[in-house]
């Protein structure tokens, strides 16, 4: 365990950081289950984030409202990237700038909340795929009433911003885990929101990559002069916790690119891949899109770009063999 991730305790709700920057928590950090942050200095404020359904964003907002007077009217919300457990929640800050990279809004539009309350009435005839995403979503998350609420300013690159006299570098550093992820840095703070670009205790989900860009944007926060590391999911964290990260995505592309190398499908890498060191990590179902994504970068994108229902049975088929496996005999629905 890091010093930062000692310091601070991974429990649902607000966490003050100090000098008007705020984390908000949600344990445990698996699907779905995602973190936002807040900044705020004389009198504004600037939401990262919000929830993947109404309910849950509605008690961040009221939380953070009764914690820090700049939040009762937050003036602009940044979205690290377009899934759904992270902007889900926009429509509620309606009225304020919402900012995010143009790969993000076309993550958004790729995939709106109607498709996920659509799942939630049709994952019983979804197959595996359908099984699986009931199981770690659907059955968590209230997607009912969402409309898709698009951020009203874009960027490529880079956005520089101020909230009161803070400055805030918006570094888009993806396609890594989506098509446009975005750090959200406090330099006088020494502190990065990093959205999906870091995921603490589990194995990330490798959706676009290419995986040499999630390297890279590892070695960007190591660069700077950081203290505090609030990821997507998990604990917060430090610098030590980034290295843990970027190990793990070195070892993974070495690893894949052997296993091709020996002429192994994808399938069957995640099965000759050893995963000992991160044996720890929740989520180890995602190996399977993981893999698929630095096999596609090794080919130089000879793969297509990943089938979401195929991922969601394989990752399916991987979770649910864990869970028998963990209790011991056939029958066994995992849940006891």
């Amino acid at each position: 365990m890091t010093t930062s991730t000692a310091k601070w305790r991974f429990t649902k709700g607000l966490h003050d950081l100090g000098n008007g920057l705020h984390a908000y928590l949600v344990p445990d950090g698996s699907w779905g289950w995602s973190n936002a942050g807040l900044i705020s200095d004389s009198g504004e404020s600037l939401l990262v984030d919000t929830l993947f359904d109404l309910p849950m964003t509605s008690e961040m907002l009221a939380s953070m409202r009764d914690a820090v007077p700049a939040a009762k009217r937050i003036g602009a919300l940044v979205n690290t990237h377009g899934n759904g457990d992270h902007t889900f929640g926009n429509q509620l800050l309606e009225g304020s700038r919402i900012i995010a990279s143009n790969g993000c809004v076309e993550d958004m539009k790729h995939r709106p909340p109607e498709q996920y309350a659509g799942w939630q009435k049709d994952w019983p005839n979804m197959g595996m795929a359908g099984k699986f995403w009931q199981e770690v979503i659907g059955s968590r998350f209230d997607f009912s009433g969402i409309r898709l609420t698009l951020p009203t300013e874009t960027f490529d690159h880079r956005m520089d911003l101020k909230v009161g006299d803070k400055e805030v570098q918006l570094i888009e550093v993806g396609p890594a885990h989506t098509r446009g992820d975005v750090l959200v840095y406090v330099p006088q703070d020494r502190t990065v929101f990093t959205g999906d670009i870091m995921f603490v205790g589990a194995h990330p989900a490798i959706w676009t990559g290419p995986v040499s860009n999630w390297i890279a944007a590892c070695d960007r926060m190591l660069e700077w002069d950081v203290e505090t590391i609030v990821p997507g999911h998990g604990p917060i964290t430090d610098k030590d916790g980034v290295r843990e990260f970027r190990d793990y995505l070195v070892y993974l592309l070495a690893e894949s690119r052997r296993c091709l190398e020996a002429g192994m499908s994808f399938e069957q890498a995640v099965d000759a891949i050893s995963m000992d060191r991160w044996a720890n990590w929740g989520e180890d179902e995602r190996l399977c899109v993981n893999v698929y994504a630095c096999y596609r970068e090794i080919s130089g994108g000879a793969l297509p770009a990943p089938n979401v229902m195929d991922m969601l049975a394989l990752m399916g088929k991987r979770h649910f063999a864990r869970k028998q496996h963990a209790c011991g005999h056939d029958h066994c629905d995992g849940n006891h």
